[in-house]
């Protein structure tokens, strides 16, 4: 009976031209066509997009929503909101928004107020939409806030060093911030482009790690993977990992202790982002009171042999 593949959920079916698998960013190098409407979902979308874009998100629906009340206030008529009739049209809209933004965030000057029944209605409408949008909002800001993230940081470039009496495959993590990350765990996988009855596919290996977990990620993590007999990556060259178009995929998982929940970070190296021959540089040392010091900015520093 033929066993399958091993595949992590990233295919191994192949498409030129090659793209890495997984992007310097961590993100998965897919693309999603053909949903529907119904597969939106707001909440998804802005809790993940940038900051930026996000505060640009709320300024822009803030200016809507005043927007479309302005015009309903303005179409109602000059005689219906006290003190907002000017001896033009732009001055007595601009009088409608400003009185909507009062209105909206219930802070409520008092300078312009409603006079008849419609103007009321629009109104106190407005004033429940204003709550409930800046509870949304509210709650939009805090889920991105307390949401736990990891901000781990991967050498510039794998290495493949030596190791022993032989060699291995090495990286180093770190963590950027300045929380507790315990219990990092690390699994890595290599694939490669081979071909299957004259197509080509993707194999995925799964690379045995000298330490795969370490129980506290206060110092810089170099996860080594010798490369023995029943390594995959035996007894190639640079040469033969580029026609196989190999690529390191990795998944790091650790719990993060202030948030009391798991993170977890994703990364790859392509086989031209590999370093022959080289050994990484400390990147961290003891000053003279006895305390360590990491410098993160050698995280990817490397020393000849």
């Amino acid at each position: 009976m033929h066993k399958p593949s091993f595949d992590p959920g990233l295919t191994q079916q192949f498409g030129a031209p090659y793209r890495r698998v997984i992007n310097r960013d961590g993100s998965l190098n897919v693309q999603r066509r053909g949903a529907t409407w119904r597969d939106f979902h707001p909440y998804l979308h802005l809790i993940n997009m940038g900051w930026p874009a996000f505060l640009l998100t709320l300024f822009l629906g803030y200016v809507a929503a005043n927007t479309a009340f302005a015009v309903g206030y303005f179409a109602l008529g000059p005689d219906q909101l006290q003190g907002a009739d000017t001896a033009n049209a732009m001055g007595r809209f601009l009088n409608t928004f400003f009185f909507s933004s009062h209105t909206l965030t219930t802070v409520g000057y008092g300078n312009i107020w409603p006079k008849t029944v419609a103007a009321n209605f629009i109104a106190a409408f407005e004033g429940l939409v204003g709550v409930l949008g800046f509870a949304v909002a509210t709650g939009l800001l805090f889920g991105r806030i307390s949401r736990p993230s990891a901000r781990l940081g991967f050498s510039e470039n794998a290495l493949i060093a030596p190791y022993q009496d032989g060699s291995s495959l090495q990286f180093r993590v770190v963590n950027r911030r300045s929380n507790s990350l315990v219990e990092a765990n690390a699994q890595v996988l290599l694939m490669t482009v081979e071909r299957e009855d004259g197509k080509p596919v993707r194999r995925y290996h799964q690379l045995t790690l000298e330490r795969s977990s370490v129980l506290f990620l206060a110092l810089t993590w170099t996860v080594v993977h010798p490369i023995d007999e029943h390594s995959p990556l035996h007894d190639k060259t640079a040469a033969e990992l580029a026609g196989l178009q190999a690529e390191i995929i990795i998944l790091i998982k650790a719990y993060d202790d202030t948030f009391s929940q798991n993170v977890i970070s994703r990364h790859s190296y392509r086989h031209d982002e590999f370093l022959w021959g080289l050994r990484f540089a400390p990147a961290f040392y003891v000053d003279p009171a006895g305390d360590l010091v990491l410098e993160l900015h050698k995280l990817g520093a490397t020393a000849s042999q």
